[in-house]
């Protein structure tokens, strides 16, 4: 597992957990109840300057994980130009990378641990209900650090792919993947049952 903090150090990372994800919150909000292009793409451009601030390892360790939205974006912006609505799906990609990049920007400058007490203050009332708040903590937790790991391995894979065959790798990627996936699981459950378990 890695961790997806930030090693540059920043002003933020001495701001409160709970503050970054409240802000990140309200910045969401603000965004999906704007249409105008040009506030999306200020946003966009502020969202950058963010990333900038610290330094130009820190902006590029940023745009990095960022990169894997373009086929998000090509997708969504090709449809929008096939119905005839460039300016609406230009406002949707700059909406999606400032939402993705500002929560980003969280995660690279708040410890998981950090992020983990705010969620365990939030989902407390779920012991009304009979469910412990300790097994949705952790779930999350993984979530939040495996998916990294899943990427690497499946740009692991494609480049496997590509050694031994001038093909698109494609489908024929989807059940060695799966397979990866559920060994990584099956690790993890032994790890947790030799640890007592949740």
């Amino acid at each position: 597992m890695i961790s997806l903090t930030s090693p540059v150090r920043t002003r933020a990372h001495g701001w409160p957990a709970g503050l970054k994800l409240g802000a990140l919150c309200v910045a969401t909000v603000l965004l999906f109840s704007l249409d105008s292009i040009w506030w999306h793409l200020g946003f966009l451009c502020a969202s950058v300057l963010l990333y900038a601030l610290p330094g130009r390892v820190f902006l590029r360790s940023g745009m990095r994980r960022l990169w894997g939205l373009w086929p998000f974006v090509a997708l969504i912006f090709g449809w929008h130009v096939v119905i005839g609505d460039v300016a609406g799906g230009a406002a949707i990609c700059f909406r999606m990378l400032t939402a993705v990049g500002l929560a980003n920007l969280v995660t690279m400058t708040t410890r998981l641990s950090d992020m983990m007490s705010v969620v365990r203050v939030l989902i407390s009332p779920v012991r009304w209900f009979g469910i412990p708040p300790r097994r949705i903590e952790l779930a999350m937790a993984l979530v939040i650090r495996f998916t990294p790991v899943l990427a690497l391995k499946g740009e692991a894979l494609v480049a496997a792919w590509r050694a031994r065959s001038p093909k698109r790798a494609g489908w024929r990627i989807v059940i060695p993947f799966a397979v990866l996936a559920i060994d990584d699981a099956e690790r993890v459950a032994e790890a947790l049952r030799a640890r007592g378990g949740v």
